[in-house]
């Protein structure tokens, strides 16, 4: 069996396949042209956001069984394709977790005390407070898209600071969250007049494409913050750049983009300073990284002994 590793996924996953007996080759990110010369070889690839693997590599993959997605989502596989074929797919739910979370907290108090903005400032010799008081996040209220692992741990981090936690998700169990102090909508366009930071934790597909859009980005109170920890395209970035240049929403803080990694398309790129952005980093932790690559190498090694792996995406018959 050979399996590809690509994305710089965390060595523990070429450690854990190469006590298996399991033939491992580590290659860059790899382009789709790319992969669909090579991928013909493999048995199995483990990989995280930056390859894309869709229905014309596949056309080539005559004896894959497994595409393994270091992380949550699968975006950028084609699963209906894979299934299609008899591949699995597996990800790492929970891996991810707590790096996300945590980042999403970060970036919500980055964005209300300007510290990337006055950063800049001071390392240019400009000793400044006055331009960048901030507000505190005692009080105020957060709407949370998507109760999901990473949605519920933002809650419960955020709940400490003293902040109001609105929620919606309309799979989420309305007595679970009400349990815990949370108040829930059944309507997205009824949660957002009332909140003064808006954070989404959604996977992206047709549903929540564009959620957030020209269309109902004005529903939001007027000087609301946003956060986008989650996948790029969730929160339209025409629709946020033109709210945030009439002064209607006050800033945004940004993980992730519709063109990754050519930031460069994004209409937000070197747009405000009430846009702090930086390059995906949500799970960018050693701990997070270290958990995911060894969870999906793990169900790799347990696909090729006949086991049924651990967290698969799709189900195959």
């Amino acid at each position: 069996m050979k399996v590809l590793l690509v994305d710089n996924v965390n060595k523990i996953a070429e450690d854990i396949l190469e006590n298996a007996n399991i033939e491992t080759v580590v290659l860059k990110s790899q382009t789709t042209e790319e992969l669909s010369k090579i991928i013909e070889d493999y048995d199995g690839i483990i990989l995280r956001n930056r390859t894309h693997i869709d229905k014309e590599v596949l056309e080539h993959a005559k004896k894959l069984k497994i595409i393994a997605r270091a992380g949550v989502g699968v975006d950028n596989i084609d699963v209906e394709a894979a299934t299609a074929r008899g591949i699995w797919v597996v990800n790492s739910p929970d891996g991810n977790t707590e790096a996300t979370a945590e980042h999403t907290v970060a970036m919500i108090l980055a964005l209300s005390r300007n510290i990337p903005q006055s950063f800049e400032h001071l390392k240019n010799g400009v000793f400044e407070r006055t331009k960048f008081i901030g507000n505190e996040l005692l009080g105020k209220t957060i709407g949370i898209v998507g109760f999901g692992k990473i949605g519920s741990r933002v809650a419960e981090i955020l709940k400490v600071f003293g902040m109001q936690i609105f929620i919606y998700d309309p799979f989420a169990n309305k007595e679970k969250v009400e349990k815990f102090g949370y108040r829930i909508f059944e309507n997205l366009d009824d949660m957002l007049p009332l909140i003064d930071y808006l954070t989404v934790h959604v996977p992206k597909n047709k549903d929540t494409l564009n959620m957030i859009d020209e269309k109902n980005i004005y529903k939001l109170k007027k000087g609301a913050k946003i956060i986008n920890c989650a996948r790029g395209g969730i929160i339209n970035e025409y629709a946020l750049k033109k709210a945030i240049e009439e002064k209607y929403i006050f800033g945004a803080a940004l993980d992730v983009f519709v063109d990754e990694p050519e930031i460069d398309k994004c209409p937000l790129y070197n747009f405000s300073d009430k846009v702090i952005i930086v390059p995906h980093l949500g799970a960018s932790t050693i701990e997070a990284q270290t958990k995911v690559a060894k969870d999906v190498a793990e169900q790799v090694a347990d696909v090729f002994k006949g086991v049924l792996p651990k967290t698969p995406v799709n189900q195959i018959i």
